[in-house]
């Protein structure tokens, strides 16, 4: 495969040895490099490189692959080695199980990524690879730019990531694929029966709006809905400011629903897809969403707002709705929905809900697969009665103190019927940098249902 991340298959390479911790012993006496690779302590810990000098430069290297312990605690710790090669086409040799040599390509292709729109430019030569043979590397390659994809957007400051501008991201992606759009903007979407989508959105000069992108003429059906607040504020139970700090990722569900979107139709799945996200920003003003107000939803439930920082669900049952309005094989929404979650399983975990046993099957080893962690959470049907607030049928932020993401997903349950409805509570972001992970947006989960979407669907 010839691609501008990935060396020519015919050009000249220089090696890469890659070994595990366990197996260098017995690797390290037949080196050609033995004496000098034990005198600079090389033990083939995770990450661990060295440049082998060569008659011109460096000849070749090695990189430790660490434990099985250290792989499991650290995902794409070889990034760390193959950040620190010099420039120029590079092969890997070593016994790699398949996992083990997927997981280092796509390491490989994320520890490239770099978000320097606000940057002067620079000029960096990158360590190309020759993909091992085996290697499925248009799957590997579409992980990788969908995650990009997902980055740039997460990362790109509210200011020049409105509603309008992920409109753009939207339209551009469906253009790039040749999927169909319709967009549904201001008080349009008071006529067109998105009501939650408006509330929320109407006070910003920045008009809220909803978006839907069609792909795919045969096959089973499949909704994604992902939440688009480019920017939370609080509404009028305004956010701290040490809250207010990260929330131009408060779209990270769409984002990370484009990324999605992006390998399924980059590897053509026989798939019927439809993707929606509402994009609204939670900003204040005169006319803005008022706590104890009730809106009247598209499903025609009633919803009590008793916190308007809580309105990703809103703009997300509208959302929702309208998903069902159509039949589908599976429906799934990604937002970055609660601190609750990030309390429950850290930044790293996409926590999910989900009762089907098909779904969680599939993803549970589609998170493997994918290199993409996820965590089941429950849909726990005792705690139903939380969000019913008697004066509606529902309460957008009950003040229970217990189980914040558990009654989220509960509230956005309303909205379904699809007994195969997938959610993920996600946060899109990691706190310090990490092997091909830079500090920042990040997707989550995407990777986890793209592996997991030909167990669920029949593919």
């Amino acid at each position: 495969m010839t691609h501008p991340r990935f060396a020519d298959p015919a050009a000249a390479c220089r090696t890469l040895t890659l070994v595990t911790a366990e197996d260098w012993p017995a690797l390290r006496d037949s080196h050609p490099a033995k004496d000098w690779l034990i005198a600079t302590g090389f033990e083939a810990g995770l990450g661990e490189l060295r440049l082998i000098p060569g008659e011109a430069g460096v000849g070749s290297a090695i990189a430790g692959l660490g434990t099985a312990k250290a792989r499991a605690r650290l995902r794409f710790g070889i990034a760390k080695a193959v950040a620190g090669l010099p420039a120029g086409n590079w092969a890997l040799n070593g016994a790699l199980t398949p996992a083990l040599r997927d997981e280092t390509v796509l390491a490989w292709l994320l520890q490239s990524y770099r978000f320097d729109r606000y940057r002067s430019p620079k000029k960096t030569d990158t360590a190309l690879l020759r993909l091992p043979e085996g290697t499925d590397g248009p799957r590997l390659l579409a992980m990788a730019e969908a995650e990009f994809l997902t980055r740039d957007l997460i990362n790109t400051p509210a200011s020049d990531m409105g509603p309008a501008e992920l409109e753009a991201a939207f339209t551009a992606l469906a253009q790039r694929f040749g999927a169909t759009t319709t967009v549904i903007r201001g008080d349009d979407l008071l006529t067109q029966n998105f009501p939650m989508v408006h509330a929320v959105g109407r006070a910003s000069p920045r008009a809220p709006r909803i978006m839907e992108m069609r792909w795919g003429k045969a096959g089973p059906k499949l909704t994604l809905v992902g939440k688009g607040v480019c920017f939370d504020t609080g509404g009028l139970n305004i956010k701290p400011s040490s809250g207010m700090n990260l929330m131009k990722k408060d779209m990270g569900g769409a984002a990370t629903v484009l990324g999605l979107a992006h390998m399924i139709m980059s590897l053509g799945l026989k798939v019927q897809l439809r993707v929606i996200v509402p994009a609204v920003e939670n900003a204040i003003s005169g006319n803005a969403l008022r706590p104890k107000d009730i809106l009247t939803s598209r499903k025609g439930l009633t919803v009590e707002v008793n916190d308007t920082d809580a309105e990703g669900r809103l703009v997300l049952g509208d959302a929702l709705a309208w998903a069902e309005e159509e039949p589908s094989d599976m429906i799934l929404s990604m937002a970055t929905l609660t601190g609750a979650a990030r309390i429950a399983v850290g930044p790293d975990l996409a926590p999910y809900y989900c009762n089907d046993p098909i779904v969680v099957a599939a993803l549970e080893a589609g998170a493997v697969v994918g290199f993409d962690p996820v965590w089941r959470l429950p849909f726990h049907d005792p705690y139903e009665a939380i969000i019913e607030p008697g004066i509606a049928d529902l309460d957008n932020a009950p003040g229970w103190g217990f189980a914040g993401s558990g009654t989220a997903a509960l509230f956005l349950r309303r909205f379904v019927n699809n007994p195969r409805y997938l959610h993920f509570d996600i946060y899109a972001h990691t706190p310090s940098d990490q092997p091909a992970r830079p500090k920042g947006g990040v997707g989550q989960g995407a990777r986890a249902v793209f592996a997991a979407l030909p167990a669920i669907l029949g593919l």
